[in-house]
């Protein structure tokens, strides 16, 4: 079976065009098969977009597993510096697309987790890809912490059915936790570095 986390040639493409009103502002997403949530702006990714205190993100931002984009394209509409990684280079060619379809200026490329990542964030945002396991998911959330700068933070969405709670108890090792918001059993989480 194929993820969208992995490269399938076999699969077929058909880019399709979605829209999405996020905080009060229209946007132009192209999606596709092997592209996560290609039937449009999906709940999780929504109710981040929606939980995030704008005014409080500084500095540059990595958008890590960016799909075909609308994390990075949303900061990025907001005024900030964002690169945006994924391991899936069709997610990579729509989010390319998405940018220049929504007039951002975004530094996107590929990165198998975090080995093609160089530089240090003041945030790391994700919807993460849940369903490589547990085992590379903790690789991705606590890994965070060596592409963050002394203050940075890692901000997340996961649903409750997906092992929130168990999530918050493990990062708590790692990280300050905070549970920023709960929405129909997805919780967006900050993790600061102490």
């Amino acid at each position: 079976m194929s993820h969208y986390f992995m490269n399938d040639d076999s699969i077929k493409s058909e880019e399709k065009v979605t829209k999405a009103v996020i905080q009060g502002q229209l946007f132009t997403f192209w999606t596709d098969y092997n592209v996560f949530s290609k039937s449009g702006l999906d709940f999780g990714t929504r109710t981040l977009l929606e939980s995030i205190d704008i005014d409080s993100l500084k500095g540059k931002i990595l958008d890590f597993g960016c799909g075909y984009g609308p994390i990075g394209i949303f900061l990025a509409k907001k005024g900030l510096q964002v690169d945006m990684v994924d391991v899936n280079l069709r997610a990579l060619h729509l989010t390319r697309k998405n940018a220049e379809a929504n007039g951002v200026n975004v530094s996107v490329f590929e990165s198998d987790i975090y080995s093609n990542v160089q530089e240090k964030y003041d945030f790391i945002i994700t919807n993460p890809p849940i369903r490589v396991g547990k085992k590379i998911l903790y690789e991705i959330l606590i890994g965070a912490r060596e592409h963050l700068k002394k203050d940075g933070t890692l901000i997340f969405v996961i649903h409750k059915d997906q092992g929130a709670k168990s999530v918050v108890k493990d990062m708590s090792e790692f990280y300050q936790v905070e549970v920023l918001t709960k929405n129909k059993g997805f919780y967006v989480i900050a993790c600061k570095l102490h």
